[in-house]
Order: C-alpha cells, then sequence, then structure tokens
C-alpha cells in the first residue's frame, strides 16, 4: 500500500533502506524527539524528515 508513496533510489547516493526510513518516522512519533536527534540506523535526519514533511504535506498521514 506505501510503496507508490516511497522513495526512488537516486545515483550515486548511498542507498537508505525504505524500512529504514519508515521505522525512522515511526520512532521520531513514538519518542517526540527532535529530528537531529535520530539514531544513525535510520539514516540520514534531513531524509526522514523530507519525507515526513513530504507526505504530511501531501496528506498521506491522514
Amino acid at each position: 500500500m506505501l510503496g507508490p508513496l516511497l522513495p526512488v533510489a537516486v545515483l550515486d547516493r548511498p542507498s537508505v533502506g525504505r524500512r529504514q526510513l519508515i521505522d525512522g518516522i515511526r520512532w521520531l512519533g513514538r519518542t517526540g524527539a527532535p529530528c537531529r536527534d535520530l539514531p544513525p540506523v535510520y539514516g540520514p535526519w534531513q531524509t526522514v524528515y523530507g519525507l515526513f514533511r513530504r507526505w504530511q504535506r501531501d496528506g498521506g498521514w491522514s
């Protein structure tokens, strides 16, 4: 169901698993921590935050 909403890999960048990004968003929501405190296991915080904001603006979370 989430497949079409997930980002497509961009060349010349290290791949972060889609599951990792979603888990990062869930971790932020669960803990209420600032994005910059995201553990590195979930990928760069900027990528996780950008995905979250894009889905929030598009209504993907409603």
